[in-house]
C-alpha cells in the first residue's frame, strides 16, 4: 500500500468502468456516459499517484533501479491504455472503445500483481530498454509530424486554389480537402501520442540514468523542457480540435501540423547541438587518472631501500 492506494483501488474503478461499458449493449441510462468518466478518471489519478509514489520509494531504497522491473512496466503500460481510453471516451462518447481496451487495463494490472515478486532488471538491461522505447517513439513521432507538415502544405495550396477557382496546373494535382483534413487531424492524434510515450519513457530513463544516491534527478536539460512545452502545445490543440467546433475548420488544423512540425524541429537541433542522451562522466571520473593500459605501464615500480 502506497499514501493509502493500493491496486485495488484503481483496478475497481476501471472494473466499474467496464461493467457500465457492457451495460449499453442491453439498456440506456442517462447518466450513463457521465460515471464512466468519473470512474476512468478516478481510476487513472489513483493510477498516476500510485506510480509516482512507488517511484519516489524506488529512488530512496539503496540498490534498487526504479522503473525497472516487470511489475513497474506492465502498471506503465495499463496505465498508459487507460489515458487512451478516457480520451478517446472524452472524445468520442458514442463509441464502446472500453470493451476493447479496459479488458486489456485489467489483465495487465493482473499481471504486474502476479508478477510483483520478480527480480528487477538490472541497471544496463534497464537503461538499453527504456532508450529503445524512447528512441522509436520519437521517431515515430517525427516521422508522423512531418507527414502532417507535408499535408498541411498541401491542404493550405489547395484551399487557396478552390477560394480563388484557380485551376489546376497540369501534371500538379492535389487531394481533395477532406482527405487532406483527415490526414492532418489523424498525423496530430497519433503524434501527439508517440510524444507524450516518447517523453515518457525518456522521463524514467532520465530516472535511472541520472539519479544519485539522495534520489535527485536532473531535470534542468533544454531538450527536456523543449518536448514537455511541445507535447503541451499539441495536447492542447488536440483538445480544442475535439471540443471547439471553430477549431476543426481545416486551415487551423493545418496550421497547428506546420507549427508542431517547426517547433518538432528546434527540438531535434536542441538534440544535435546539445548532444542530448550521452551520459555525463561522475564527477569522480574526472578527477581520477586513467588506468594505464600498457604493458610496461602495468609493471609494479622496484621498492628502493628494500
Amino acid at each position: 500500500m502506497l499514501s493509502g492506494i493500493t491496486i485495488t483501488c484503481f483496478a475497481s474503478s476501471y472494473a466499474i468502468t467496464l461493467a457500465l461499458e457492457v451495460s449499453r449493449l442491453f439498456f440506456r441510462v442517462p447518466v450513463r456516459w457521465i460515471l464512466m468518466i468519473v470512474f476512468a478518471a478516478a481510476g487513472l489519478l489513483a493510477h498516476t499517484i500510485y506510480l509516482s509514489t512507488l517511484t519516489r520509494q524506488e529512488l530512496q531504497t539503496a540498490n534498487v533501479t526504479p522503473l525497472a522491473s516487470w511489475y513497474d512496466w506492465c502498471l506503465l503500460a495499463a496505465w498508459i491504455l487507460a489515458a487512451a481510453y478516457l480520451a478517446m471516451a472524452v472524445r468520442r462518447p458514442a463509441t464502446t472503445v472500453g470493451i476493447f481496451l479496459l479488458p486489456l487495463v485489467l489483465a495487465l494490472i493482473g499481471t504486474a500483481h502476479a508478477v510483483r515478486l520478480l527480480p528487477p532488471f538490472a541497471r544496463a538491461q534497464a537503461l538499453s530498454y527504456w532508450a529503445l522505447l524512447h528512441g522509436i517513439a520519437l521517431m515515430l513521432a517525427t516521422a508522423v509530424t512531418a507527414l502532417g507538415f507535408a499535408g498541411g502544405v498541401m491542404y493550405l495550396l489547395q484551399s487557396y486554389r478552390l477560394k480563388r477557382k484557380l485551376p489546376p496546373r497540369p501534371g500538379f494535382r492535389l487531394p481533395p480537402l477532406e482527405w487532406l483534413q483527415r490526414i492532418n487531424r489523424r498525423s496530430l492524434l497519433w503524434s501527439t501520442c508517440l510524444l507524450g510515450l516518447g517523453l515518457l519513457a525518456g522521463l524514467a530513463l532520465n530516472l535511472i540514468r541520472h539519479s544519485d544516491r539522495d534520489g535527485r534527478v536532473v531535470w534542468i536539460d533544454p531538450v527536456i523542457l523543449g518536448s514537455g512545452v511541445l507535447f503541451l502545445w499539441m495536447a492542447f490543440s488536440l483538445l480544442c480540435e475535439s471540443f471547439c467546433r471553430p477549431a476543426r475548420e481545416g486551415r487551423r488544423v493545418a496550421y497547428v501540423t506546420l507549427t508542431s512540425f517547426v517547433f518538432l524541429g528546434f527540438v531535434l537541433c536542441l538534440v544535435l547541438l546539445g548532444q542530448h542522451g550521452i551520459a555525463r562522466p561522475p564527477d569522480d571520473a574526472l578527477s581520477t587518472p586513467a588506468a594505464p593500459t600498457r604493458a610496461a605501464d602495468r609493471t609494479p615500480s622496484p621498492q628502493w631501500g628494500r
